[in-house]
């Protein structure tokens, strides 16, 4: 019996991080930019000048996640946490004179997040795409800016709104995408990625992520229109998932891809989904 395989699209106008910040398909993915939310000020009063500790853990809840800045109290690593710092620093010296907010510095402090949020997790770059896990950054409040403030603060979290809210996560994570767990990774419920809802891969499912393809081969390519990206997506994601299956005689295969947004942040990659239990 010849193979015959079901294509879904689905497109995100853009790759975006925070679980918050889910792509128009209701896909969770990792690539993150800061919202433009008010910030949640210091209850005490005092300014953080200096950046903050890398290792520190907090509560963050989804109000926290959805401003730009954001000073809540740490809390022992080894209690309950939906946050952990996995990286922070000072911004660039030619980037001191711009706005807190501008798109000069989102995307340096981007670029930053994600190479460093999959070193941390010792996650490669398809397998970053394909986790429940993701992050968010914070800036300095504009008082703390407008007093000299030039931090940024990266922190991974787990899970979102399009699951079941954001996770506990264990007392350390660096290194957890290693080995990769179900219980970590995306997959999805329902009849189509569109229709259905998100969940982990530990957790009964009808659509798992199991590849990434890249687009183009050289990150500094031009954006090579929605029809290229789209076509070159099917085609690719077509032959993975059907090794990844096993080169079975009937398979059904669906994808996302993303849009000139996504790919002005650096993004080269689509994902591939498989119609699998498994």
């Amino acid at each position: 019996m010849p193979r015959t395989p079901c294509r879904q699209r689905l497109r995100s106008p853009a790759l975006r991080r925070v679980l918050g910040l889910v792509t128009a398909a209701a896909l969770l993915l990792p690539l993150t930019a800061c919202s433009l939310g008010a910030g949640a000020g210091d209850s005490s009063g005092a300014l953080q000048l200096e950046a903050p500790s890398v290792g520190a853990c907090r509560q963050l809840t989804a109000a926290d996640i959805a401003a730009d800045s954001n000073s809540s109290a740490t809390v022992d690593c080894s209690s309950r946490h939906t946050a952990e710092t996995f990286a922070s620093g000072e911004l660039p010296a030619r980037l001191a004179d711009d706005a807190a907010d501008s798109e000069q510095v989102s995307l340096w402090v981007h670029t930053r997040c994600t190479t460093r949020f999959e070193k941390h997790l010792g996650a490669d770059e398809s397998t970053a795409m394909r986790t429940i896990l993701s992050w968010v950054w914070f800036r300095p409040t504009d008082e703390e800016w407008a007093a000299g403030a030039r931090w940024f603060r990266c922190d991974l979290v787990g899970g979102g709104p399009q699951l079941d809210g954001y996770r506990s996560l264990p007392e350390s994570t660096k290194g957890l995408l290693a080995t990769p767990d179900d219980v970590w990774m995306l997959c999805v419920d329902g009849e189509t990625l569109e229709s259905g809802q998100q969940v982990d891969c530990s957790s009964e499912h009808t659509w798992r992520a199991v590849t990434t393809i890249k687009v183009v081969p050289y990150p500094d390519t031009p954006y090579p229109g929605d029809a290229t990206v789209e076509s070159t997506t099917k085609d690719y994601c077509e032959e993975s998932v059907d090794a990844w299956l096993g080169y079975p005689d009937d398979f059904d295969y669906a994808y996302t891809w993303f849009g000139q947004d996504a790919w002005a942040q650096g993004n080269r990659r689509s994902v591939c989904w498989a119609e699998t239990s498994t």
